[in-house]
């Protein structure tokens, strides 16, 4: 059946509602005039004003009716969600719920397509035009940036949601062997002859930025300089066999391939393994980094597609109790207040908390860690030669 004909059927099938009220106002105006007939003068103006009324009254019943019926048979929309590797678990959980809320409240479907992958080569792949995002959840807030300057996101993102967009924290968790046989404890312990460290790669994984973060800040706040971070940072590399594309690549090489002797993941990830069944030696040490996952409405994209409404409301959602108690399950730590009182007893206390604030925010850290040329590949070339 063409879409015309399909709304040739609906609206016969309204006309014919219409008609129906219509058939039965009359009724009604019928059964008033002989009951109030014969009253004389003042009933027939009673017996006016009544018609008009009841005419009113059935008309407007019979327009909501068909306007509500209408709104049911909205057509679907689509949302493309573009987010990084780890948080699809969260998302299948979440996304149900919203659909059910959307539906329930707008009488329309919303049909998601979802990608996931490392947040740099995720933010690549909106700029490039290859993912048409209506919605980034990304890593960290470094890779929305890069889309905004692009000029698919408008300026100032952050303030278009709570706690400055950021929807989901972690820290970083450090992974070891059965029986934890090197002794790895602490961040020092990662610089230890013959210990393989398994990280990612800073240039496509945002999970490898929080990594590189965690172990420059473990020096600068707690007293050390930047001489000394920059040595102790390239130590750790020095451990380091090989950068894999993005967390979960990382956690593969690990578990599935046997490689290393120590991983470093989001504190999710180890809880989420935890889930499933796989019981992790692991250790959060006290000395960590807020990582902080931010979520956007890729401005451009919701016009083109028509999907601003949607999207936004989907935003607000992921801050919802609901939903946050959702990611609670599967080990982020929540930015919803009440949830977060729930759930903190869940969580190993962190003595000193920093965050890429602290270290001199976003665009300094960019321009002189991650640059091509800057610190990080000057490490990384010193590790290896």
């Amino acid at each position: 059946m063409t879409k015309w004909q399909n709304r040739l059927m609906v609206g016969t099938h309204w006309i014919g509602q219409i008609q129906s009220y219509v058939k039965e106002v009359f009724w009604v105006i019928k059964h008033w005039s002989n009951r109030i007939a014969g009253s004389g003068s003042n009933g027939q103006s009673l017996r006016d004003f009544v018609c008009l009324f009841l005419v009113g009254a059935s008309l407007s019943v019979a327009i909501a009716a068909c306007s509500g019926s209408t709104s049911a048979t909205k057509p679907d929309v689509k949302l493309n969600l573009v987010s990084f590797s780890v948080t699809q678990a969260a998302h299948d959980r979440i996304i149900p719920k919203f659909v059910e809320k959307w539906k329930k409240e707008h009488g329309q479907n919303v049909i998601f397509e979802q990608s996931y992958g490392a947040s740099g080569t995720q933010a690549e792949a909106v700029i490039k035009g290859s993912q048409e995002a209506d919605v980034v959840h990304l890593a960290l807030p470094l890779d929305i940036n890069k889309i905004q300057q692009a000029g698919l996101i408008e300026k100032n993102w952050e303030s278009k949601a709570p706690k400055s967009s950021i929807v989901t924290r972690s820290v970083a968790a450090i992974v070891t062997r059965e029986g934890n046989p090197k002794g790895i404890n602490t961040w020092t312990d990662l610089t230890k002859d013959g210990v393989k460290v398994i990280v990612a790669n800073p240039k496509t994984s945002g999970i490898a930025i929080w990594e590189f973060l965690a172990f420059w800040g473990a020096v600068t706040q707690t007293g050390g300089d930047e001489t000394q971070a920059q040595t102790f940072t390239t130590n750790v590399y020095k451990n380091v066999p090989v950068l894999a594309p993005s967390a979960r690549d990382a956690s593969d090489l690990f578990f599935q391939q046997g490689k290393g002797d120590v991983l470093i993941n989001y504190e999710n990830e180890v809880f989420l393994a935890e889930q499933n069944g796989q019981k992790l030696p692991y250790v959060v040490p006290n000395v960590n980094i807020s990582i902080d996952n931010p979520v956007a409405v890729v401005d451009k994209n919701v016009e083109k597609h028509g999907t601003k409404e949607v999207a936004e409301a989907f935003v607000d959602f992921l801050y919802s109790t609901e939903a946050q108690r959702e990611f609670a399950k599967l080990g982020y730590r929540p930015v919803n207040p009440a949830v977060l009182e729930e759930v903190a007893k869940n969580y190993p206390p962190i003595q000193t908390f920093f965050t890429a604030h602290d270290l001199g925010g976003w665009d300094l850290l960019q321009n002189r860690f991650f640059n091509d040329g800057a610190i990080f590949d000057k490490i990384w070339t010193a590790s290896k030669a």
